[in-house]
């Protein structure tokens, strides 16, 4: 989660590489970072280097306070600064929770993390639980895994709940058998983290403890 799919092409033309969407938006956002700092990329990273900081959340914390940039500027600076071995030749430490979190909502995902908090906070309200970051999405696990969380777009994350013997509707959405998980559930705001999904996911829970 979320699901990948492949389009291919043939052509006869010659095949280029031009610059994705994603990449042309961090560009932009590059740019108007140095524009508005008044820094060049490298200068930001000296600036961080020069800070003592080497974890995520710290390195983005500081660089909202120093330089007055928003989560997402600070967020998508952090990535990039360690994803770059500027460190010093250090390896970067494991993230904490939340810079795992500030990781998989980097960009234009940020926008989606009302969402995410607002399930989370559901979630919490049940009992304890362990939650585990990957590269795309966060696990939440009892006894066995009950629920996935993460963007599958940039306007929308996937609820992805393990239920047994609940039928499908068009908000509940079947998956194939053999998956992570049985259900999806994708919701575009907040507000859409109602009683209704907060029931399946209470379900889910209950199951895998």
């Amino acid at each position: 989660m979320p699901g990948l799919g492949r389009r291919c092409r043939t052509s006869n033309a010659r095949v280029t590489s031009p610059m994705s969407n994603v990449e042309k938006s961090l560009e932009t956002q590059l740019r108007n970072i140095q524009t508005k700092t008044g820094r060049a990329l490298e200068q930001i990273y000296d600036l961080i280097r020069q800070s003592g900081r080497a974890r995520h959340g710290e390195i983005r914390d500081f660089l909202k306070e120093e330089l007055s940039l928003g989560f997402g500027d600070a967020n998508t600076l952090a990535n990039l600064y360690l994803k770059s071995g500027a460190v010093g030749g250090t390896s970067a430490p494991e993230p904490s929770l939340d810079d795992a979190i500030a990781q998989i909502y980097a960009g234009p995902k940020t926008s989606l993390l009302p969402i995410h908090e607002r399930v989370m906070a559901a979630v919490t309200a049940f009992g304890p639980f362990e939650a585990a970051p990957k590269k795309a999405y966060l696990s939440l696990r009892r006894k066995k895994q009950f629920a996935m969380v993460g963007p599958a777009t940039k306007t929308r994350v996937d609820i992805g709940i393990n239920l047994k013997g609940v039928p499908a509707t068009s908000r509940l959405v079947a998956l194939p058998p053999g998956g992570m998980c049985q259900y999806k559930v994708g919701v575009s705001s907040a507000e859409e983290v109602d009683a209704e999904l907060t029931g399946w996911l209470r379900q889910a829970y209950d199951a895998a403890g």
